[in-house]
């Protein structure tokens, strides 16, 4: 792990010598201490709340409506953030736009899948900060009892928001599905999904493993934390 990193209002440092999460990178953004989880979420202790963005569930469905064998995620999806939710031990969810792909994803057996995970976990409280696609999509199922409400969201002195540019001030976002480009001696290079931290808005990685990441230009103010597949890494 590399040493403390400042912008503005902003550090982060390593984490060493915790039990969990291990290989999180901490961060605090406008007081607010969270930790970056090599899982594609944000934990934050103090308020037991996960942050996630992106899960584009459904769109494994759209493929398929257009005759693309591709094999579904729901469920490893679903797992996923099962796994994330248990280690934390959260009482809440807080998911930053697009937890739904198109209108044309909702099908049976996705929504079958997820009501059967919402009453396993029935005592969660979930909301959504509804993103671009949910807009086209949808909101989901009432018995899914997720509350949905416009961006931007306040959440500790953060602004919420599922597109970065709607954020005014420090806060968190999703939508650009940020991915960065290492590179190795001679002509080697290495594509990661990383959390990055822009003007202040700190951007997650999606979620879902069955989207297009992004690499973006880097500005000079840009802080990265490359994720792989154990641990959250600042690379600047």
């Amino acid at each position: 792990m590399t040493g403390d990193r400042t912008v503005g209002s902003t550090s982060a440092t390593g984490v060493r010598g915790e039990s969990f999460p291990a290989g999180a990178c901490a961060l605090t953004l406008a007081g607010c201490r969270l930790l970056l989880l090599a899982e594609h979420a944000v934990w934050d202790p103090a308020a037991k709340v996960v942050m996630v963005s992106d899960l584009h569930l459904g769109k494994e469905a759209v493929f398929r409506d257009s005759a693309i064998p591709v094999p579904d995620q729901t469920d490893s999806t679903l797992a996923r953030l099962t796994g994330v939710l248990s280690a934390t031990g959260a009482d809440r969810l807080i998911i930053l736009g697009d937890l739904l792909h198109a209108r044309r994803g909702r099908c049976l057996q996705m929504f079958e899948q997820v009501t059967e995970w919402r009453r396993r976990n029935a005592e969660l409280r979930i909301d959504l900060v509804r993103g671009n696609h949910d807009l086209a999509a949808g909101d989901p199922p009432a018995n899914w009892q997720i509350r949905c409400v416009p961006e931007p969201q306040n959440h500790s002195g953060l602004c919420l928001c599922h597109d970065p540019q709607s954020c005014d001030g420090v806060g968190m976002a999703g939508h650009l599905h940020p991915v960065v480009r290492l590179r190795g001696p001679g002509r080697d290079s290495l594509r990661l999904p990383c959390f990055l931290l822009r003007r202040q808005v700190l951007i997650l990685p999606a979620f879902s493993r069955f989207v297009d990441g992004r690499v973006l230009r880097m500005e000079s103010e840009d802080r990265v934390f490359a994720v792989t597949e154990d641990r959250v890494i600042s690379v600047n």
